[in-house]
């Protein structure tokens, strides 16, 4: 069992990028947040499933090279193997929660 709250982590760049709150050894979880005009690189996990959930803006998720506006509310799963990477585009910053598994 594990138990955290996020004000003990941090965010990967200081004030943005993802913020791991619980980490292996079956499942990795936290939120990120993106600024206006930051991305997060071109990436994949060959052996895992990884979910973003919208808390609040909005992003566009690029998954093997075509484009998926998410929304508050929406949900994306990339399958083992899949590229993806995300921008925000918009005026707003944009807050998600993402599930590796």
């Amino acid at each position: 069992m594990q138990k955290t709250n996020e004000k003990n982590h941090e965010y990967r760049f200081g004030d943005n990028g993802p913020k791991y709150l619980i980490r292996g050894p079956g499942c990795d979880m936290g939120v990120v947040i993106l600024q206006p005009g930051q991305s997060f690189p071109n990436h994949r996990h060959n052996t895992a499933c990884e979910v973003f959930y919208t808390l609040s803006g909005e992003v566009c998720l690029y998954l093997e090279g075509t484009p998926h506006i998410l929304q508050t509310g929406d949900v994306l799963q990339c399958e083992p193997g899949e590229a993806h990477y995300l921008i925000n585009n918009g005026d707003n910053p944009w807050l998600g929660v993402f599930i590796k598994s």
